[in-house]
């Protein structure tokens, strides 16, 4: 069966505060990138055999501003503990500090950051179930 991959994309004022943000603090990479293409620079993040990617472009001379809610999420399930403290610890050592979430449901098995752009990341210490 194909699993499709999912691709997040969003605009952002400021390229290089999300690439810390999501590379050194989450531990993305960067897949690929682009550079004036219609007037419009790039960069692709996540992991290269993950079926998800993130795409923040910048419009040359455009501002698109902040998150418009506190409640736009992200959610990343990580059952380990281990590894999630260690992913905490990361982005802590790179200068982010966790947020109150919104939905105070959030912060009762997880942690939330909120990334330069004003969205949230949730790292949430449970598996995934339906």
């Amino acid at each position: 069966m194909y699993t499709p991959v999912l691709r997040v994309a969003r605009p952002t004022d400021d390229i290089d505060a999300l690439m810390h943000f999501y590379c050194d603090g989450l531990g993305f990479e960067k897949l690929s990138s682009f550079n004036d293409h219609n007037g419009f620079n790039g960069v692709m993040l996540g992991r290269s055999q993950a079926p998800y990617h993130f795409e923040f472009t910048h419009q040359i001379g455009h501002i698109v501003g902040k998150a418009p809610t506190q409640d736009h999420l992200l959610i990343f399930y990580v059952p380990d503990a281990a590894s999630l403290k260690d992913i905490i610890q990361r982005m802590q050592h790179c200068g982010f500090s966790t947020v109150a979430s919104y939905n105070p449901y959030w912060d009762e098995k997880g942690c939330c950051f909120e990334d330069p752009d004003g969205y949230r990341i949730v790292l949430q210490q449970a598996e995934w179930t339906l």
